[in-house]
């Protein structure tokens, strides 16, 4: 499958675990590659689904001036969306502490924006996921923290950890966006290159 890719080096502009699990997933060849110091802000104007997109972009413009001919570029970003606000990486316990709380017993969003980019063209898209959680008690936001420290996850939590299986009770949408890549949405755009 995706032999149309044969032409390009794949790189993936990310150095998380999920995404690198979820790309190798789609049993495509490609290289980490990334750069430091890659700004992750936005303009206040942008809502939801333009936030992520932006920022995957941005990302994918620092690497073209770096670009090789043959290559293609994957950048994402993944926010939590909740009553209006983002809810990023948690900078401290007490951050990741707060998230969770405002999480429990809600609905959210888990927004995904990738970003294609090649010598010749850029394709952008977004994911977004529904996802439901039932009351977390503050032992069991306080255990997860502990023992898990998700200081490197939107919203403070991994749907694949402990707290997905015991917190998580309705989602709609791509699971594998909530670790942070939407690979069949992913795969229905690289067909496309």
């Amino acid at each position: 499958m995706l032999e149309n890719l044969e032409k390009y080096k794949i790189i993936l502009a990310s150095n998380s675990p999920r995404r690198k699990e979820l790309l190798s997933g789609l049993g495509i060849k490609y290289e980490v590659k990334t750069l430091p110091g890659i700004e992750e802000t936005y303009p206040d104007t942008l809502k939801a689904e333009e936030i992520p997109l932006y920022i995957a972009c941005e990302k994918a413009a620092a690497y073209r001036n770096t670009m090789h001919p043959d290559e293609l570029i994957i950048t994402a970003d993944t926010i939590v969306w909740l009553d209006g606000v983002v809810m990023g990486k948690p900078h401290n316990e007490d951050d990741a502490r707060q998230m969770l709380w405002k999480l429990s017993g809600k609905t959210h969003q888990v927004i995904t924006g990738v970003c294609l980019t090649t010598a010749r063209t850029q394709r952008s898209f977004s994911a977004v996921t529904e996802v439901t959680f039932a009351e977390l008690s503050d032992e069991e936001i306080n255990y997860y923290i502990r023992v898990y420290k998700p200081m490197d996850k939107a919203g403070s939590y991994g749907i694949q950890e402990w707290i997905g299986f015991i917190g998580v009770c309705g989602i709609s949408g791509s699971y594998f966006n909530v670790m942070g890549l939407p690979v069949q949405c992913l795969y229905t755009e690289l067909k496309k290159l």
